[in-house]
């Protein structure tokens, strides 16, 4: 008889967005619509709760082979100027179409590796961002370090124009692992970063890891959870590895698929994991995040404000989030736009005056409805239909694609409302997944997503 783990473990969208990337209405979809959409959102929310901005740094000197984001390798330091003259640029584009000053509440420097980048380059990037722009009383800036090139000179440089949270992608401490995936660092280095950014100033620490990676077993992930145990990190990502090695780019063939840990196996190592970070005092937050007590994570949790976007989870609501570089995806909440994928294209239109999107979709009346109810899904794990306009017109069919898996424990269905259990949180993006109508409507013919477990 299969277990659980094996009957719900196929391919599914993480659910960072809806409608997901693959399901983008691009036939209706026009640049003209995306700035129309960001204005309108500009101006409800600019003021009442103010803007994110997310910036795509794309440069990394070397290929790591789990990593499925748009980057470009390169060791060749010039590109740094370039790229952020360009990025201003585009920040200029989108300030034509503001009627005020912006309030900025977040912002988070992503990658790629951010910290290619020379300090005078990043705070040259900082200070013409916020040069006409306010920050919002609850400002929060972070960036993603890797342990092998973050300087204390950048720290001090980040924290000194409003920086208070840094990420460190760690993935996992064996040597057999870190050979696989092309991502050697020794604990000693993540130990001396993390002092750092603590010694500076910096108010919430987190390291990423991740379990499913090649030759992966549960004696490394125990290695590895107790040596996360001794820096405790304010909060933890234990991101499922997603093999997505037929997505162009990506440089996912690096290993042998049978080195990877599958189905029950994998899910145990997050368990594992799980019951380890438990032990030492972290909650977990939505699905495949921890946080400790201490942290705005776990406070937003709490206070049930946690949100999700492009970023992943974050305790920073904002409607308007604006991605700036190569690849960043912008979201209004009305509409989502994507900025072409490579360095060149970008930096060319931008040079031209042009908002450099190149694909995107404008949300209907059903789309933002399912949109709530898959955030309050993933967020607090719960959603209902009380009011009139929580209704879609194919929600009978939700219910009755949760019928099964109610049947199985994982959820409580109510005549206005869904509970997911506890122990259901492994098939979060099943669940999802039933509410996803495009999703439905149309299933893949082709290899799209990664596994959901």
């Amino acid at each position: 008889m299969k277990s659980l783990i094996q009957k719900y473990n196929i391919p599914g969208p993480r659910y960072t967005s809806y409608p997901t990337v693959p399901y983008w209405d691009e036939t209706t979809f026009s640049k003209e619509k995306w700035i129309e959409s960001f204005k309108l959102s500009f101006k409800e929310s600019n003021t009442k709760e103010g803007i994110s901005l997310y910036i795509h740094l794309p440069f990394c000197e070397s290929l790591c082979t789990f990593c499925a984001c748009h980057k470009h390798i390169t060791k060749r330091h010039e590109v740094e100027e370039p790229y952020i003259n360009t990025l201003l640029k585009e920040w200029d584009l989108y300030k034509a179409y503001m009627n005020e000053a912006p309030v900025i509440k977040e912002i988070h420097l992503g990658g790629g590796t951010p910290t290619f980048f020379a300090s005078s380059q990043l705070q040259k990037l900082m200070n013409g961002l916020l040069e006409e722009s306010i920050k919002h009383p609850d400002f929060e800036f972070s960036f993603e370090g890797h342990p092998n090139n973050t300087t204390k000179e950048q720290l001090q440089a980040l924290y000194d124009v409003g920086f208070t949270r840094v990420s460190y992608g760690v993935q996992d401490y064996n040597p057999q692992v870190q050979k696989a995936i092309h991502r050697i660092q020794s604990y000693q280095q993540v130990q001396l970063v993390t002092e750092w950014a603590r010694e500076i100033g910096y108010t919430s620490v987190s390291h990423d890891l991740i379990f499913g990676l090649p030759f992966q077993t549960r004696e490394s992930i125990t290695d590895t959870i107790l040596k996360t145990k001794e820096l405790l990190p304010d909060r933890i990502s234990f991101y499922s590895y997603a093999h997505v090695p037929w997505v162009k780019g990506v440089g996912q063939r690096g290993f042998s698929e049978e080195h990877l840990p599958k189905d029950d196996e994998k899910r145990a190592l997050y368990e594992l994991g799980k019951q380890l970070l438990t032990d030492i005092g972290y909650h977990e937050i939505g699905m495949d995040h921890f946080a400790l007590p201490s942290d705005s994570l776990y406070k937003a949790t709490e206070e049930q404000t946690l949100h999700r976007n492009f970023m992943g989870y974050t305790s920073s609501k904002t409607q308007l989030m604006i991605g700036l570089g190569m690849s960043s995806i912008s979201d209004s909440w009305y509409g989502f736009a994507q900025n072409v994928k490579t360095v060149k294209e970008y930096q060319s239109l931008v040079e031209q005056g042009e908002i450099p999107v190149f694909r995107g979709h404008i949300l209907n009346e059903e789309d933002l409805v399912i949109r709530k109810h898959i955030l309050n899904i993933m967020c607090h794990f719960q959603t209902d239909w009380k009011q009139e306009n929580e209704m879609f017109t194919e929600l009978p069919k939700s219910l009755n694609l949760l019928e099964e898996i109610a049947a199985d424990k994982l959820i409580d269905i109510k005549n206005d409302s869904i509970q997911v259990r506890k122990e259901a949180r492994p098939f979060i993006r099943n669940i999802c997944m039933a509410f996803d109508m495009r999703l439905q409507r149309k299933q893949p013919e082709t290899k799209l997503f990664s596994m959901t477990i």
